[in-house]
């Protein structure tokens, strides 16, 4: 057994996370046998995720604030703390704090067979993606 090292808390790049995005990640994999990864990340009022997917789903346990999150039917849904949402291998979706409020969150991912990356990412979502209209 091990106490992992604590990282540095790292502010993400605004191609992907524009607004303020802090990530802590708290477990990552020791060796090529390991997929999982779980971060903390904590999102400024209004601050959001570029369109993204996993190939493995994801898992998303708000813990401070209020989550937005919308994915490409135009459905937005609220998250509060406590309260975890899933999202499914390959779904294209996007994360945010409400407007006016700040957002924490738990993540839990897995990397895929032989990838480099858990994680598509693509374009912005625009301010009315965010908004719901």
């Amino acid at each position: 057994m091990i106490i992992e090292p604590q990282r540095e808390t790292v502010l993400n790049p605004e191609e992907q996370f524009p607004g303020g995005v802090w990530l802590d990640v708290l477990a990552a994999p020791h060796g090529p046998e390991q997929r999982a990864t779980m971060a903390k990340v904590r999102f400024q009022p209004g601050a959001r995720t570029a369109w993204h997917s996993h190939a493995r789903g994801q898992y998303l346990h708000v813990t401070d604030g209020v989550a937005r999150f919308g994915d490409r039917d135009g459905n937005i849904i609220e998250v509060h703390p406590g309260q975890t949402l899933y999202t499914p291998p390959g779904e294209q979706h996007w994360h945010a704090a409400a407007p006016g409020v700040f957002m924490e969150h738990l993540v839990l991912l897995e990397a895929d067979d032989g990838a480099d990356h858990a994680s598509w990412w693509g374009e912005q979502i625009t301010e009315d993606e965010y908004e719901g209209r």
